[in-house]
């Protein structure tokens, strides 16, 4: 391992040496990677970035399954290179709406696999008796959490990256980065104040300054350094008695935003609650300039003085102490992603550069070994496209947009956040053609990756009474359950099913294909069989190399060398770069981006063809359009494009216009469908409630890395003959039993105590009828992948994976909601719709 010379080429340069690049530098020698260049603008073991003083201490348990299973693994990490201390971890409730918080947590630990259980405040005292608890409710206990030691384990990690790369390790501390060279689209080299390094690919790992060195390249990683205060008190006499670095729980204060933390003698004391204070990249001093390191300016005290007596209140007896002062204190900088997930994976428009980038210590070792597989094979083993850069693709990278919605994030970090809660800043962003008569009809607006897309319309009320019979004891009584929700939802599902609405936009990612090599191009890239006849649709799979999926799609061939791709808003910006990613050097085939092009209008239900056949030039009827194919057509006046299929289980067409066109497109839909009471619908009937009555799956809750197609019944199309991605290990699934299936499975008693009924949301755990939660012979637990009510069948439905013993139908489970456990019995195994399952609606 050199720390002097600067070699004039790598195959792989990692730009900035906190925990971050010298976990990916580790784990990249383990796959295989042998000529590296691990550079820092700062010294060594500490160059001045976030690792060197962000708060260590590592708190298993999120709502987020991605980023659970990443703590845990980084905490294995850690453990085996003897840098971590098991000291538990406590969240304390002052409020009764952080208890009912605290039983969330609860259920998200039992689905994710970590130890954790709730605690009175008896029982916290017991672990931490310098708490006071007459200020608190109850506690949530993990004991699993504990602190590392993340320079050291930089050290370590080098230290090893040499050894499984027999000294292919470069080291290069007090290297400057001055330019990345970038050249027809390429990594060339990376310019510093010490030389020149030609390089293969190229990290960005540089924290706070990823964006700074991301500029260099033309391209954005979106994020911005924003403020953790800190102080530490001591010495405190209690802990005299005590050895060791950390001797009682980490406690998180969560309603005031904050933490303490014992430090050795002293207690850390850590605080979000104050106003959000976030940095320009730019005014970030220098090594030289700062009085402690770059990240670490002084403590901002009027905004912490709230904090300080919050603390005193909480643990008097410790930081009261009169022989104790504050000894230490910053204003640290942290990097904030716009949604507060880490920045990874390929920037699309510069090959061979990637982000590695708002990652923090306690999930750093994981993200290393996660993007070093990424790198070296195509997939990591903890699926990461919760966190891919990509999904802020030519949207969400702007200065003044990735502030405000850091502003308001920040407040959130310890926030009660609801699993549909709407971010109120930077919008509206991205409006379709439509939006302005949607809004007009008091619609609800949700935001997908920057579009405004209706949930649902307040103007569609007189749908509770129309169907009031219908929706009785389906209703949401209880806040949480309710809260982003509306009944009328289920109204517009309703009238749907029995007349006909219009549901636009989508939001949809539309990609267009063209060029002498696109058949065999997109033959690879599909599960499906895509060389079909012109006018043909597809919906497929796509998968990486391991067979799990990489998203699932829409694919209309249009015309000899050109085909359509149609994906979710959400997942617009991966799937692009997937894409992209996988055009060969020599294909002559070329990607056109046509989402922000094109609108899109469904129009679904029995009326549909009335309605859009009576002003369409051409004929609508069964012979001339058949389901699952596309055409061109003329609505009134609008040139449009349509596809026969459906989402939500209807008869019916996307149509799709050129965006200057959406207006009148709409207004032509309306006004023909007066006659057959023809209703705006939003995307809670799209997304959701049709959704779930024909158990089509869903990307990123379904359909992830982690499950196989045979497990989520999508091998209708075979092993075709062609190459594609995934294929060996598809076909594999195939021929294997099933170590878990996806199913459909309905709520049974939604107040099995008494009280008041309540409403599953997702990611709930699934039990057996001992209360003890599902466990495949993989090791994956069962939970529920989605929720929501069906009102055509009067029932509230869930998705989960079951192993072969528990996916029979008929058969009774349970579900764990908010501390309370829910009868569930299993209504579909497989991918057979609940409502409609011979899909003769569509087909109609």
């Amino acid at each position: 391992m050199s720390s002097n010379d600067l070699p004039s080429s790598a195959e792989t340069v990692i730009i900035g040496a906190g925990i971050v690049g010298n976990s990916l530098a580790y784990h990249l020698t383990r796959y295989g990677r042998d000529d590296i260049v691990l550079m820092d603008k700062g010294p060594l073991p500490d160059p001045g970035g976030s690792t060197g003083h962000a708060s260590n201490f590592l708190m298993p348990v999120e709502h987020s399954k991605e980023m659970t299973h990443l703590t845990r693994e980084s905490i294995e990490q850690y453990k085996d290179m003897d840098t971590f201390t098991e000291s538990g971890g406590i969240e304390v409730a002052r409020t009764d709406e952080r208890v009912e918080e605290l039983k969330r947590r609860m259920q998200s630990a039992k689905a994710w696999g970590e130890p954790a259980q709730m605690l009175t405040p008896e029982e916290v005292e017991e672990l931490v008796p310098y708490i006071n608890t007459d200020i608190i409710k109850a506690g949530f206990y993990s004991e699993g959490a504990g602190t590392c030691d993340p320079l050291r384990a930089g050290e370590i990690m080098r230290a090893r990256a040499d050894e499984e790369s027999d000294g292919g390790l470069s080291v290069s501390p007090n290297t400057e980065v001055l330019d990345i060279h970038v050249e027809h689209g390429e990594i060339q080299a990376v310019e510093t104040d010490r030389g020149t390094v030609e390089a293969d690919e190229v990290v960005v790992a540089a924290g706070l300054w990823s964006p700074k060195i991301a500029d260099m390249a033309g391209v954005d990683i979106p994020l911005t350094p924003a403020v953790h205060q800190m102080v530490s008190v001591g010495p405190i006499e209690f802990f005299e008695q005590f050895e060791g670095e950390i001797n009682h729980p980490v406690v998180r204060d969560m309603d005031t935003q904050m933490y303490e933390r014992p430090s050795g003698n002293d207690m850390e004391v850590g605080s979000y609650q104050h106003r959000p204070i976030l940095w320009d990249v730019d005014n970030i001093p220098s090594i030289e300039e700062a009085p402690l390191s770059p990240t670490q300016p002084p403590l901002t005290e009027d905004a912490f003085e709230q904090s300080m007596m919050d603390a005193l209140e909480l643990m008097p007896e410790v930081l009261d102490d009169p022989g104790a002062g504050v000894r230490y204190e910053i204003d640290g900088l942290l990097s904030e992603a716009p949604d507060g997930a880490p920045l990874l994976g390929p920037l699309q428009d510069v090959e061979g550069l990637w982000s590695c980038a708002a990652v923090w210590i306690k999930e750093a070792p994981a993200i290393g070994e996660g993007v070093a597989q990424w790198m070296t094979r195509g997939w990591s083993d903890i699926d990461l496209s919760e966190a891919n850069i990509n999904r802020f693709y030519e949207y969400g990278t702007p200065k003044d947009w990735v502030k405000a919605r850091a502003n308001e994030l920040y407040q959130e970090i310890y926030g009660i956040v609801h699993p549909s809660e709407q971010w109120q800043s930077g919008r509206p962003l991205r409006t379709s053609g439509f939006y302005e008569q949607q809004d007009a009809l008091d619609a609800r607006w949700f935001e997908v990756a920057g579009w405004e897309r209706p949930q649902w319309f307040e103007s569609n009320e007189d749908l509770l009474d129309v169907y009031e019979d219908e929706l009785e004891g389906l209703h949401r009584p209880n806040e949480w359950d309710s809260r982003w929700w509306s009944p009328i939802i289920l109204g517009e599902h309703l009238h749907t099913r029995d007349n006909v609405g219009m549901i636009g936009d989508m939001g949809f990612g539309i990609f267009d294909f063209v060029g002498s090599d696109v058949v065999d191009y997109m033959e690879r890239m599909a599960v499906g069989r895509t060389d079909v006849d012109v006018g043909k649709t597809v919906y497929t799979p796509i998968l990486g190399e391991n067979g799990g999926f990489v998203s699932d799609l829409t694919i209309a061939r249009l015309g000899p060398e050109r085909y359509r791709v149609i994906t979710g808003g959400a997942v617009a910006g991966s799937d692009r770069a997937w894409f992209n990613g996988h055009i060969g050097d020599d294909e002559e085939v070329t990607l056109i981006d046509q989402s922000d092009s094109l609108c899109t209008l469904g129009v679904w239900g029995p009326d549909a063809r009335n309605v859009v056949d009576s002003i369409t030039e051409e004929d609508m009827s069964h012979e001339a359009f058949a389901p699952y194919t596309a055409q061109e057509i003329t609505v009134g006046d609008v040139d449009a494009w349509a596809m026969r299929l459906s989402y939500v289980g209807e008869l019916g067409w996307e149509i799709y216009t050129p965006m200057s066109k959406g207006r009148r497109l709409w207004n032509h839909i309306e006004e023909a469908g007066e006659e057959y009471d023809i209703r705006p619908v939003g995307m809670g009937v799209y997304g959701t409630t049709g959704r779930m009555e024909k158990g089509y799956r869903l990307f990123g809750h379904e359909l992830e890395l982690e499950y196989n197609p045979a497990e989520a019944g999508l091998t209708f199309h075979g092993v075709k003959d062609a190459e594609f991605n995934g294929k060996e290990a598809y076909a594999e699934a195939i021929e294997e039993n099933n170590v878990a299936t996806l199913c459909t499975l309905s709520v049974d008693d939604h107040a099995p105590e008494g009280g008041q009924p309540r409403f599953m949301l997702g990611n709930e755990p699934v039990l057996d009828q001992n209360g003890e939660v599902i466990i495949d012979d993989e090791g994956r637990r069962s939970y529920v992948t989605s929720a929501g009510t069906g009102p055509s069948v009067g029932k509230h439905l869930l998705m989960a994976y079951l192993p072969p013993e528990h996916a029979e139908e008929g058969k009774q489970l349970q579900v764990e909601y908010m501390g309370g456990h829910y009868p569930v019995t299993v209504e579909v195994v497989g991918s057979r719709p609940l409502f409609d399952p011979s899909n003769d609606r569509i087909r109609s």
